[in-house]
């Protein structure tokens, strides 16, 4: 045997040692854990850098202790974040660029630890420093594991990096596509051109989440993606060109079933109490907070459906509850045909219940996979961040999967508009709603087949060991 197939060989039987260094937040933490959780699976070894607060909340879902050892950060108090702020969770967005500079400080703690560890991998997102670290230590591989949908990096990334020329542009320049961008129907529209400015806030001391995040993906020695050739693959290769490294796939990387009862806040009877495939479900994740106007044409979009709904989310801007925030009369109204929870609820669990037909979603990259590949419900998309809406463009574009709420020009959708959308996909004479729950059966078939989310783990760590012996 060549000497370069024999080494090759010898790789791949032998076990990673890998280090996994996500963004502080949950929405970042929770899926570079859930692939860790699948490389011990195969016996490979992770250390996963977070706060201590966030180590006390993960602890259940780290299934291979004997394998992922947690190893807390002490993050640095930046003046201005409130003390003991660990996560994007202990603050609110607009000190979230405080968080990336403490996060920025650790620079010295991580470079001691990869030293002393001498890991063969390193996966991080946000801490675009890492590279450097890494080529400085030496026989250290980065991999920037990006948890959005592709879609996001080949239409935000592959652009001028200059903040001047941005805001000189128009929102129709603003909102075009990079050259060769390989989608006409996942892109933005005109009057989504502010969800781009974020890219050029400061998001630490001295540097714009563009410059962060393309740095990374410039530096590393290859990119990560959460997601399958089937349905992203274009976005995935178009990456690949772009930034001249390699694209491995992960595949979705889905979550196993919750544990823990419905009966919390009494879901189990509540729930039981509808037809099956009747309930409404509405979830927006753990970081949106609504306006309390938008909120109120939320509740009472729900309402003008006629239908049982169920809705999880935050209190609105400004208000300590979300009960005070409800229009005049709408509890009475709604009584035992509406339950709305503004804390933690078992999503998957409720989204696979028999009497839930309908799910009202922000489109955040785990619940779009949840969605598309886990439950049989009709899909609603109510985007409000760039990489949402390009989720929702993508499935309602591209996959014909479900049925995007329409906005006005200020990002704003009506009562009417949200009812329009649940009752075209729940009306069972409607033959868009038969389209795109046809559609969903056949893409759930795929995702959901024997091996395939298996072959795509195995597939990922032999690349993982070819990249070694580049």
């Amino acid at each position: 045997m060549p000497q370069g197939q024999k080494k090759m060989a010898d790789s791949i039987h032998s076990k990673l040692q890998i280090v996994m260094f996500p963004w502080l937040a949950f929405g970042h933490l929770i899926p570079f854990l859930s692939l860790s959780n699948e490389l011990a699976k195969k016996g490979h070894r992770i250390s996963f850098l977070l706060p201590k607060n966030a180590e006390i909340k993960l602890q259940n879902f780290n299934l291979y202790p004997n394998l992922i050892t947690f190893h807390t950060l002490k993050i640095p108090h930046i003046h201005g974040l409130p003390y003991g702020a660990e996560t994007t969770a202990d603050v609110p967005r607009s000190l979230e660029t405080l968080l990336a500079t403490a996060m920025d400080e650790l620079y010295d703690e991580i470079k001691s630890f990869l030293r002393n560890l001498k890991p063969h991998f390193v996966f991080f997102d946000f801490a675009h420093w890492v590279p450097e670290i890494a080529t400085e230590i030496g026989g250290i591989k980065t991999l920037c594991y990006k948890i959005v949908c592709p879609a996001t990096s080949a239409y935000s990334l592959v652009r001028s990096p200059k903040k001047s020329v941005f805001i000189a542009s128009t929102a129709a320049e603003k909102v075009r596509p990079p050259p060769g961008y390989p989608s006409t129907t996942v892109v933005l529209h005109e009057h989504e051109a502010k969800l781009l400015e974020f890219l050029f806030q400061e998001y630490g001391k001295g540097v714009t989440i563009y410059e962060r995040l393309s740095k990374g993906v410039t530096l590393c020695d290859a990119i990560a993606l959460k997601t399958c050739r089937e349905i992203e693959g274009t976005f995935g290769d178009y990456i690949a060109t772009q930034f001249k490294k390699p694209v491995l796939y992960t595949g979705p990387v889905l979550p196993d079933s919750e544990k823990g009862p419905l009966e919390e806040h009494g879901l189990s009877n509540w729930l039981e109490k509808f037809e099956p495939g009747s309930v409404v479900f509405c979830a927006f994740g753990s970081q949106l907070i609504l306006e309390k106007k938008q909120f109120q044409e939320l509740v009472l979009g729900l309402e003008l459906t006629g239908l049982p709904f169920l809705l999880v989310v935050k209190p609105p801007e400004g208000t300590k509850s979300v009960e005070e925030a409800l229009p005049e009369g709408f509890k009475e109204r709604v009584q035992e045909k509406g339950l709305i929870l503004d804390c933690w609820v078992p999503q998957l669990k409720i989204l696979t219940h028999k009497s839930v037909g309908c799910f009202v979603s922000h489109c955040g990259y785990g619940s779009m996979w949840e969605s598309l590949a886990l439950c049989d419900c009709q899909l609603v998309l109510l985007p409000s961040a760039n990489d949402q809406t390009l989720s929702a463009r993508l499935m309602e574009q591209d996959l014909k999967v479900g049925v995007e709420v329409k906005k006005d020009e200020n990002g704003w959708f009506s009562k009417e508009s949200l009812c329009k959308a649940v009752k075209c996909v729940m009306d069972k004479d409607s033959q868009f709603g038969c389209l795109v729950k046809e559609n969903h059966r056949k893409w759930k078939e795929v995702l959901s087949s024997p091996g395939f989310m298996n072959n795509y783990i195995d597939s990922f760590i032999q690349n993982l060991h070819e990249l070694l012996v580049k």
